[in-house]
């Protein structure tokens, strides 16, 4: 059955040799930290890190060519899988060109069909990453409001720029920002916020308000677990922030196509001021963006004085790929209700194996995102809830799920995504993985 169990395969060609092994230690010869992302060190869950030789549909391979299900799908942008139809025959876009430093029609294009489906984006600008483009609409608040204090919640993740990294959730490392290389001047210009609790936003805005440049806040987390906002805590953000005289920033990075095509401000009903896009519009190529009120668009250079920009900013390539990626959501509605429907089966059966185990741990599904974590009690609701999690217990989940064949993201604050490549026969190996895993933790103390 296909992705059921590590297989050894065949290794394959990389230019004249065949590769079938990597040593950890000439990983942290070349590679600081043996990685280009933390994350990816697997020092949350310990061992030695996943290294990734290729990857096709659901399924990634490690360099002795065993394969596993891949749940980490590149922390979520793969929304089909690692080998969609529509990223091949790549070889006629290449063909054009790769990058101009020039504006193309399919920039135009592109923007336009976003804004059909984000209508709150009434003008956008092309960035490459998603910590670019939410960087860029900090920046852009600032200049619009003539204001220095930005407001975010403790446990969301907005990139790897200075104000972003405080108190940040997913694979952020900064523990002491003096220590970190962040600035004091930066930190003394962001409050830091309670998620879901308007209580705490409050009391942080009777002393910053009148000086608050924006609210930033990712409308439905996916970096401390899968988090949903309470009811009214989205609109009271909005009321807050228009009362401040401040703008409301939607980090949509993760939110936007994976949770449909009109992201999380469409299931909320709030409509922001600015908001972020990226990772699933590229379809795995980098390309991200972010737009808002054409009022506030309208300080950016060459209009305003503020300045955002870069050479690989709307590159042809990655905007074609982002062409196709709508195209694709677009001419099949049906993969949404695909997704959904698997990860609600999934979700459902590691209820079934927690409830069996006596585990009280509460298991959130959301279109196709599907997350629990080893902690008893309600859904996370902030930070402070995922702080609770039992770490070590995770570390031996990861670890078991993984010599079973089951990759999922070496960090308890993550989630499990699935794409539209992942079959019903995935899910049900998943879904028997977890179970024998959990029963075997459960056997030896663990939990």
């Amino acid at each position: 059955m296909p992705g059921c169990h590590p297989e050894p395969v065949e290794g394959y060609q990389q230019g004249a040799a065949i590769i079938l092994d990597i040593p950890p230690t000439r990983l942290d010869d070349v590679l600081a930290g043996g990685v280009s992302s933390p994350v990816r060190a697997g020092r949350r869950v310990g061992g030695e890190p996943f290294v990734c030789m290729r990857a096709e549909g659901p399924y990634a391979f490690d360099p002795a060519g065993r394969r596993y299900i891949d749940f980490v799908m590149a922390y979520g942008p793969l929304l089909f899988g690692h080998t969609p139809t529509f990223a091949r025959d790549l070889d006629a876009l290449a063909a054009r060109g790769v990058v101009y430093g020039s504006t193309t029609p399919d920039e135009l294009a592109l923007a336009e069909r976003i804004r059909t489906h984000l209508p709150s984006m009434e003008r956008l600008r092309f960035a490459t990453t998603g910590s670019e483009a939410v960087q860029s609409a900090v920046r852009l608040a600032r200049a619009y409001t003539g204001r220095d204090v930005i407001l975010k919640f403790s446990g969301n993740y907005h990139g790897h720029f200075d104000l972003a990294l405080q108190d940040a959730g997913a694979s952020a490392e900064t523990p002491h920002a003096d220590r970190s290389g962040i600035p004091r001047a930066v930190v003394a210009d962001l409050a830091v916020a309670r998620y879901n609790d308007l209580g705490d936003v409050d009391r942080h805005l009777d002393r910053i308000g009148g000086r608050l440049a924006a609210i930033v806040v990712e409308p439905i987390c996916g970096n401390m677990g899968l988090v949903e906002t309470v009811p009214g805590f989205l609109e009271g953000l909005r009321e807050r922030a228009g009362r401040c005289g401040a703008l409301l920033l939607f980090d949509e990075v993760i939110t936007w196509l994976r949770l449909g095509l009109g992201g999380a401000q469409e299931r909320a009903g709030v409509i922001p001021d600015l908001t972020a896009i990226g990772k699933v519009m590229g379809g795995g190529f980098p390309l991200a963006a972010f737009g808002g009120r054409a009022d506030v668009m309208a300080m950016l250079a060459p209009e305003g004085p503020c300045f955002t920009g870069g050479t690989h900013a709307g590159m042809p390539f990655a905007v074609a790929m982002g062409l196709r990626v709508l195209d694709h959501l677009e001419g099949d509605p049906s993969l949404y209700a695909s997704m959904e429907r698997r990860a609600r089966s999934l979700a459902d059966a590691i209820r079934a194996t927690l409830r069996a185990l006596d585990l009280g741990y509460t298991v959130v599904q959301l279109e196709s995102i599907v997350d629990f974590k080893f902690r008893p009690g309600p859904p996370t609701r902030s930070y402070d809830d995922q702080r609770l999690v039992d770490q070590a217990a995770y570390a031996a989940f990861y670890h078991a799920m993984r010599a079973r064949g089951v990759l999922l993201p070496p960090s308890h604050n993550e989630v499990m995504f699935l794409s539209t490549a992942h079959g019903d026969e995935d899910v049900a190996f998943t879904a028997q993985a977890i179970d024998e895993s959990l029963r075997e933790l459960r056997a030896q103390g663990v939990v």
